[in-house]
């Protein structure tokens, strides 16, 4: 969404987790609610690896609202922590039982 608060140092925050990593990082703004149902968007900013949302809460509906994270401490958020990005990239780039990555060992959701 163009004009979310959160977006700007969710793009900062993920900048620093992926330095130094051999990886793609694509920014797509999401218009309209019929966008954010397809994209699996559920608040903004929403995080996706590899096309998941590792953050999503269980029974969350596409959404252009604002979005909270919890935190580690148990606080909230506009954006997650260095640390829940981090193991949700490992999580993501973690290898299958071919030895390939897999994104089907999705890390649970924060607060969970």
């Amino acid at each position: 969404m163009a004009d979310c608060p959160n977006a700007q140092p969710a793009l900062e925050r993920i900048t620093a987790v992926l330095d130094g990593l051999d990886t793609e990082l694509e920014l797509v703004e999401v218009a309209s609610e019929t966008e954010a149902a397809r994209r699996g968007m559920y608040g903004s900013p929403t995080i996706l690896i590899d096309g998941n949302d590792p953050f999503a809460q269980p029974g969350a509906g596409p959404s252009l609202s604002c979005r909270l994270y919890h935190k580690s401490d148990g606080t909230l958020s506009g954006v997650p922590d260095e640390n829940a990005l981090r193991r949700a990239l490992a999580g993501a780039r973690a290898p299958g039982p071919d030895g390939g990555t897999s994104d089907t060992g999705r890390p649970q959701p924060l607060g969970a």
